[in-house]
């Protein structure tokens, strides 16, 4: 090729590239201290996949993230219909978080059901991503749009909207491989991680990795969901529609390793921590139910580290077979949400009054009888607190978040173990399926449960004793078959000491006041209540569970103003922190927000005679950081 013939080749090619390099060139990059992202969808379009990939990138990245799965409580619903939108909420943010956010700051909707229940949230201003190509006829009447709102421009003025057609570029990107039109079509989650990795400068390696040990024996399954990742990405990229992408900078962690964690896998991991530590086998019986089944799922991946799984064929078995194992000396565990624990309800009453140590993880959710149950809710604190026939006081924690479950789960063994007691231990389904990154603690620095079964009798010539109590009112923990210690236990009332059945009014009398003084004994170990915020002032707002963040946050945001806001988590429900009355005492009005309507309100107004405001919200959704302000600014201007 003669020069000038070459000069001109290049000067072609030049020019050629030269209008994707300016495009490139000419969208800003923003920096932005937190986003919130929300992906919707059908039931079966991959969204909480997309999700959860996003929330491991932005991990990864050193971001602090929180998240929020939303699941149709349908197996599959019908496609494109209302009730069957699954979603996937996520914050990451370069500094604390304490909630998936309350506006959405970037929406990506796959059909039109998906925009119809999830616009209202998207923040004015907001970034919309729509899947145009779904925005067909028959998927309009399913989400009962009477004309398409994508060609309203009135009714999405108030969003920067991009109208991506990602089914045909997804099919084009996959074009060759020989999948079906349904296999390409399930790829278009990926096109949109993919997009929305570019728009968020995100690293798309994890992801890639994760795809190649996810479908590394289906090639073309493989290669088509790398393609659609890197088709998205390259939309974002080269298109004309997007001229601002953004970036986060990582958040300032303590120092130490960090994996993200849901609630449910925090909380095997910290009974599996529990029982390595106390050297003992853990025992784990259920049977499935949303959104507890998880728990087992985890447990049931851990048998080398000495874990037996068992799932039984209703909710009854499930729980006497952990009254079984705790008998036979094992750590024993159960899992349930409150349709489940309202079975167990006579084999938990059967726990009390044996006193064996069981631990009894209740993950609520919307409620009564089915009712919601891919929805969270905090309206089981009655249905723990109370709900066992006869007087049968419990032991009753709750985890605060997603990675507080795996020391709140081994705070429940403790108190099981050291004082021969059935605990309740309360998530919800926010915790549950929410994650955050945790930070893995050095195994040095967790508490050792200390088991202890007896070798010789206590009877003094008078047999074995299985019910003479030390100075906590703690009786022994004996194994059947120990020669020497033969003793039967059962539902009927006990005798004082020896364990026989006895129908002695004075013996009933003491031995239900003795279950009761156990409480009081369990109140000595646990640590004194601490308040965010000032020691005294006008306002105290309590909360427990997963109600934690969103109230933790609103109240900072009103100290920022100079409003004399304290907030008290309670983590220990019955009983109480010894110095909760004092607390309570030093300031002139209480708020009690809740995900119920108003139980532990009700409770701490009869415990402590306290005119407590009640916070009531059953939508199963958490609180939003911005009505629990709108409360406090209610309360303090009255």
């Amino acid at each position: 090729m003669s020069s000038e013939s070459r000069e001109s080749s290049e000067q072609e090619t030049a020019e050629s590239e030269t209008p994707v390099e300016s495009q490139a060139a000419s969208k800003e990059l923003q920096t932005v201290e937190s986003v919130v992202i929300r992906f919707c969808g059908d039931s079966g379009d991959g969204m909480q996949l997309a999700g959860t990939q996003f929330t491991n990138v932005s991990a990864v990245f050193g971001n602090d993230v929180s998240t929020l799965p939303d699941f149709p409580a349908e197996i599959r619903a019908p496609a494109g219909s209302l009730f069957g939108v699954s979603g996937f909420q996520l914050c990451f943010s370069s500094g604390d978080i304490y909630t998936p956010g309350d506006e959405v700051d970037t929406l990506v909707a796959m059909n039109p059901a998906a925009l119809k229940t999830n616009l209202a949230d998207l923040k004015r201003g907001g970034t919309l991503i729509v899947n145009e190509d779904a925005f067909d006829k028959s998927n309009l009447g399913k989400a009962h749009y009477d004309s398409n709102p994508l060609d309203d421009e009135s009714e999405l003025a108030a969003y920067r909207v991009h109208k991506v057609p990602m089914t045909r570029l997804t099919r084009d990107a996959v074009e060759g491989l020989g999948l079906s039109v349904r296999e390409a079509d399930r790829c278009k989650n990926f096109f949109a991680l993919g997009l929305v990795y570019w728009l968020y400068e995100r690293d798309s390696k994890p992801t890639e990795e994760w795809v190649k040990s996810k479908f590394g024996k289906y090639p073309s399954v493989l290669e088509a969901n790398l393609r659609a990742l890197k088709a998205g990405y390259n939309f974002g990229f080269s298109t004309e529609q997007f001229t601002v992408h953004y970036e986060v900078p990582a958040a300032q962690l303590q120092p130490g390793k960090y994996r993200k964690v849901t609630g449910n896998e925090a909380v095997a991991m910290g009974l599996v921590t529990a029982a390595k530590l106390a050297d003992t086998e853990l025992f784990y019986g259920g049977y499935p139910i949303t959104p507890a089944s998880d728990i087992l799922h985890e447990l049931s991946k851990l048998k080398r580290f000495g874990v037996r799984t068992f799932q039984a064929e209703d909710e009854i078995a499930a729980i006497t077979s952990v009254v079984g194992a705790a008998f036979g000396g094992a750590l024993a565990v159960t899992a349930s949400s409150g349709p489940g624990i309202a079975l167990k309800g006579e084999g938990i009453g059967l726990g009390v009054i044996m006193e064996l140590p069981m631990v009894i993880v209740d993950v609520q959710r919307g409620g009564p009888s089915t009712g919601l149950p891919t929805k969270t809710e905090q309206s089981d604190l009655f249905l723990t607190y109370f709900g066992r026939n006869g007087d049968c006081p419990m032991p009753l924690i709750a985890a605060r978040s997603p990675a507080d479950c795996f020391a709140m789960a081994q705070e429940a063994v403790r108190i099981a173990v050291e004082f021969m007691t059935p605990v309740f231990l309360l998530t919800d389904g926010y915790i549950a399926n929410g994650a955050e990154p945790w930070k893995i603690p050095e195994v040095d620095g967790l508490y050792r449960v200390k088991v202890r079964h007896p070798k010789e009798s206590n009877g003094n010539g008078d047999g074995f004793q299985p019910y003479l109590r030390d100075e906590n009112l703690v009786r022994p923990w004996a194994i059947p078959g120990t020669p020497g210690l033969e003793h039967r236990l059962g539902g009927l009332e006990k005798s004082d000491g020896s364990g026989n059945v006895s129908y002695d009014p004075d013996n009933h009398q003491l031995m239900t006041q003795i279950r009761s003084q156990k409480l009081e004994k369990i109140a000595e170990s646990i640590p004194d209540q601490e308040v965010d915020g000032p020691e005294s002032g006008d306002l105290l707002v309590i909360s427990w569970g997963g109600t934690y963040g969103a109230v933790k946050s609103a109240c900072a945001a009103s100290r920022r103003q100079g409003k004399s806001v304290a907030h008290c988590h309670l983590q220990y429900i019955h009983p109480f922190p010894k110095n909760l009355g004092e607390i309570l005492s030093r300031y002139k009005k209480v708020l009690i927000p809740e995900l119920n309507s108003g139980q532990l309100w009700i409770i701490i107004r009869a415990h402590f005679l306290v005119d407590a405001v009640s916070m009531s919200k059953v939508k199963g959704k958490p609180f939003l950081i911005g009505e629990l302000c709108s409360k406090i600014d209610e309360l303090l201007e009255d």
